[in-house]
């Protein structure tokens, strides 16, 4: 979605409980934040009402006729940078249409997204996505480049329809799509992506600035913004650098609160880090400067600065490559500036690995976070099984599944596409972190890219999911053993499982039974019997939530392991423990101190 616009998505509802019930159901999937509201109701409200939605909606997904929408958000309707995503619906589900800012709102995905969800057909009329075209400005807002005269998109988009295929001149280190020609000369470039000013001479072609320099400034106190400004952009002119593509102002930590530079960062939309002394004189190769002794104890503020806020720490300028332009003393300002470095710094793009879990299997069990992190995926990896829990949300991306013992292959698949720069997903069932993929996803991380992020995103795991279903089995102190001794010997889980027993801990047990492990179960249910009464009851809960779910509440002794597989999981009971009305319930002690 557009970064300009609001944080919620809003269904607009025409007519008729049909449109509402459709409403709610997508809420209740997809957007669980979302709000649900009558536009009929809305207008009678006035402007000022729907003006209120419009700013704070990010997506607004219209159910009822085209002709409505359109002519209830026509005096909104600003710029495709800051519009929300818009889509029609009718009533019955058929059609989703991406209505308005198919590509910058993220409206031509959201559509595929409802359409998929729903089993509905998608209708996109963006010429680029019709003819399977990497559009341009999709592209410059996922690598996050600063489109330098959009007023150019049109002629360039009708260049590539008719062409198939851009030519791009490109210093920056980017994955290009399939229909976009890497060239050498950059006379050649429908497309040029660099912070470099000269080919503007020689090239007529559209440019894409990269976020990739690191400003240093150094200036005497008092100076003002327009002074500021006009040392900048001359010292930049000369060295042929875009203003566009700087993404920093490093300076002194003195100087950073300075009234003459914050109003010229603010006026730029260009944030300020501030150093100390002490960080300044850590670089080596610079040239002293009396004035920035005399006035900081700093050897010298815009080349150390510009280095350090590029990720050049401890480099010495004259052999440090990342030096865009060594300084230049305009009046009362000193400029300088370095480029970013990779895996360093201010970054441009982070390497991030989202490791997803799903909850026991649906969409409804899904949290938004999971929900939004497969969103901005690209490439989603995982077990085949989990992968078709999802399917709604992952159509029209790539996606990898393999079976149930490909663990290690999965996350070292994923890791590598991450650390290439592709925004991946690797989905685990139920929470990542319990018997799931988080760790495994950590320790390959760590050997493929110690630079890339493993963001780990929880989910219902099978013992919430399960505990459920049976009533109240974990109101007390719980141990959780997987009976698998594929990576771990049995006799550390005979172990654990006498110290659970032991101890008179709950015990859910995950992994019971498989077509190659039959009989640990029973030898799990004969530890538990040396210390427990036969009459505890126990849970066996099959498939939780999904269709086909079967749930048995039973006892020890009673406990009838045909109806357990690898699906299954048993949670048994403490000496406290007790079966209620078919259910179970572990008492946490309330009622030794209050009256229930």
């Amino acid at each position: 979605m557009t970064e300009k616009s609001g944080d919620k998505v809003f269904f607009m509802v025409h007519v008729g409980p049909a449109g509402r019930e459709l409403a709610q159901r997508l809420k209740g999937s997809l957007f669980p934040g979302g709000e649900v509201v009558s536009f009929r109701e809305l207008k009678k409200g006035g402007m000022d009402g729907l003006g209120e939605a419009w700013r704070r909606a990010r997506a607004i997904l219209f159910i009822g006729a085209a002709g409505i929408a359109v002519r209830t958000i026509a005096p909104f309707v600003e710029d495709k940078k800051k519009d929300p995503a818009v889509l029609v619906m009718d009533e019955k589900g058929e059609n989703v249409v991406s209505l308005l800012s198919g590509h910058e709102g993220g409206a031509n995905r959201l559509a595929r997204e409802v359409a998929g969800f729903l089993g509905a057909n998608p209708v996109i009329t963006t010429a680029t996505d019709l003819n399977g075209l990497a559009a341009i400005d999709l592209f410059a807002k996922e690598n996050g480049l600063f489109i330098e005269r959009p007023e150019l998109l049109p002629a360039l988009s009708a260049r590539h329809l008719e062409k198939g295929s851009l030519a791009v001149y490109t210093d920056a280190d980017l994955e290009l799509p399939d229909d976009y020609v890497k060239v050498n000369a950059p006379q050649e470039a429908d497309v040029l992506i660099t912070d470099r000013l000269f080919f503007s001479e020689a090239c007529s072609g559209f440019y894409l600035r990269p976020k990739s320099l690191v400003l240093g400034i150094g200036f005497n106190s008092g100076t003002g913004a327009a002074e500021i400004g006009n040392a900048v952009a001359l010292a930049l002119k000369e060295a042929g650098l875009a203003h566009n593509s700087v993404r920093l102002i490093a300076t002194h930590r003195k100087k950073a609160a300075e009234a003459g530079l914050m109003e010229y960062a603010a006026s730029q939309n260009i944030p300020i880090r501030g150093f100390s002394s002490g960080e300044l004189n850590a670089v080596r190769g610079v040239a002293r400067s009396e004035a920035a002794m005399k006035a900081l104890g700093a050897q010298a503020v815009a080349e150390p600065a510009a280095l350090l806020g590029a990720g050049g720490k401890d480099k010495d300028p004259k052999e440090n490559k990342n030096l865009a332009m060594g300084k230049r003393a305009i009046g009362n300002v000193t400029v300088a500036a370095a480029r970013t470095m990779d895996g360093e710094g201010e970054k441009t793009k982070t390497k991030t690995l989202f490791v997803v879990g799903l909850g026991p299997g649906g969409l409804e069990h899904l949290t938004p976070a999971a929900m939004e992190a497969i969103r901005q995926s690209d490439m989603i990896i995982g077990f085949k099984s989990y992968l078709a829990h999802i399917e709604p949300l992952i159509k029209g991306k790539a996606v990898v599944s393999s079976a149930m013992t490909e663990e290690v292959a999965r996350a070292r698949e994923a890791a590598c596409l991450a650390a290439c720069g592709r925004k991946v997903c690797l989905v685990s069932g139920g929470d990542p972190g319990i018997y799931g993929m988080a760790g495994l996803a950590m320790e390959v991380a760590s050997n493929v890219d110690p630079e890339l992020e493993v963001r780990v995103i929880p989910g219902i795991s099978a013992l919430n999911a399960c505990a459920s279903r049976l009533g109240a089995p974990l109101m007390h102190d719980f141990a959780v053993i997987s009976l698998s001794d594929r990576l771990t010997p049995w006799e550390t889980i005979e172990k654990r499982l006498h110290a659970a027993a032991g101890a008179d801990m709950v015990t859910v047990i995950y992994n019971p039974k498989s077509g190659g492990r039959k009989t640990q179960i029973e030898k799990a249910i004969s530890i538990m019997l040396k210390y427990r009464d036969g009459g505890t009851p126990v849970g066996v809960v099959t498939d939780a939530t999904r269709q086909g779910e079967d749930i048995l509440v039973t006892t020890l002794s009673e406990m009838d392991t045909s109806r357990i597989n690898m699906k299954s999981t048993v949670i048994i009971g403490n000496s406290m423990s007790r079966r209620q009305g078919g259910q179970m319930l572990t008492p946490r002690g309330y009622e030794r101190k209050y009256a229930l």
